[in-house]
């Protein structure tokens, strides 16, 4: 990831803006952050080095414009054709253009702009669902190869559902407001995201929680270096059309103080030294199919016994107890019957589980 900035400054816009970053970092160098200016960055992605090679180049992907202002902002009206004709000569590069000013964008876009540059996405930030309701029913309708939603600083809930139902939006990441006097955050407008993502099919990410989160009605208050590991270790993430990495998803479990709890007794291993490895993985599709799989599981939650066996121990391991947690952690929709390849693929998750405890 590379951030280009070819200039800096930017006018407050709407109620995200109250706490920005820019102005709070430009304060710290009694710096006038309303001032739009160009930078030495300008033309940055064609600067080469020494021996003719350009500075960034693919492994740098992608390249974040514009983060210290705004890429749609009218003061740089003048300057943005130059920064078009820059992004055509490096169609290796993926830009990513985050604005708030989305209703500014048709009129900025270049002549050849077409359906959009393959290699530019369109990002419009929303922070509430007045912003949502204000910039997403233009944002949609633009033409753009990729277009994504940020929901940072989410100042409350926001339903975006009929946006995503369009098929328009490829990416939605949320995350709370950093630094001093924030808002709040509250952990169920993420879920209530999250949700409407799974449903239309659709990446999504929390990126931090922000200074002040809600989580379960109480109240945190979480220092900045640890806003983004404290989101990832909610493991709420979701990926479409693809489940994780067998392998990546056994070592984010290993790091939850929960999951990691959970380990082969004495008795499983006799019993697996008893009927074999095979038999161990039958019975885990027995399991799967019985009490995971069923479109409605009435018990839901506590289907799984604690201890009897070993697969039992696997799933509250593995998270693979109940649909909620499948939905949390795989993103796996609940009320709907585990496909064939689900079904295999937790199977295939537990008894690598069961394989690594037993051999240890």
């Amino acid at each position: 990831m590379t951030i280009w900035n070819p200039w800096h400054g930017c006018k407050k816009y709407s109620s995200g803006c109250i706490n920005c970053y820019v102005y709070r970092r430009d304060s710290e160098f009694g710096k006038d952050s309303s001032i739009v200016s160009k930078t030495t960055q300008f033309d940055l992605p064609l600067k080469k080095k020494r021996d003719g090679e350009y500075r960034i180049t693919e492994n740098d992907n992608p390249i974040y414009t514009c983060m210290t202002s705004d890429f749609f902002i009218d003061e740089a009206d003048e300057w943005r054709s130059e920064i078009w004709s820059i992004i055509r000569q490096r169609p290796e590069l993926q830009f990513k253009i985050i604005t708030k000013r989305v209703l500014r964008i048709e009129q900025c876009l270049p002549n050849d702009w077409g359906k959009g540059y393959e290699n530019v996405t369109l990002i419009s930030t929303c922070e509430n669902q007045e912003e949502a309701d204000k910039r997403l029913p233009v944002f949609i309708k633009l033409p753009a190869v990729r277009k994504e939603i940020i929901l940072e600083p989410l100042l409350s809930k926001v339903d975006i559902s009929a946006y995503l139902a369009t098929g328009e939006i490829s990416y939605v990441t949320c995350g709370g407001e950093s630094g001093e006097n924030v808002r709040p955050c509250n952990f169920d407008w993420v879920l209530d995201l999250r949700e409407q993502c799974i449903k239309s099919n659709i990446n999504f990410y929390f990126k931090q929680t922000g200074t002040t989160f809600i989580k379960d009605k109480k109240i945190y208050h979480i220092d900045r270096k640890f806003q983004m590991t404290q989101a990832d270790k909610a493991g709420i993430n979701f990926t479409t059309n693809s489940l994780p990495e067998i392998k990546d998803i056994l070592n984010r479990l290993s790091k939850s103080e929960f999951r990691s709890r959970f380990k082969l007794k004495n008795d499983d291993v006799h019993y697996i030294n008893e009927k074999g490895l095979d038999t161990i993985e039958r019975h885990t599709y027995d399991f799967i199919r019985n009490r995971l799989a069923p479109e409605i599981i009435l018990n839901d939650g506590k289907q799984t016994p604690m201890k009897g066996h070993p697969t039992f121990i696997a799933q509250h391991a593995c998270a693979c107890c109940c649909r909620s947690c499948l939905n949390k952690w795989y993103g796996i929709e609940k009320n709907k019957p585990l496909s064939e390849k689900e079904i295999s693929y937790i199977a295939d998750v537990l008894m690598q589980w069961i394989r690594l405890q037993y051999e240890k």
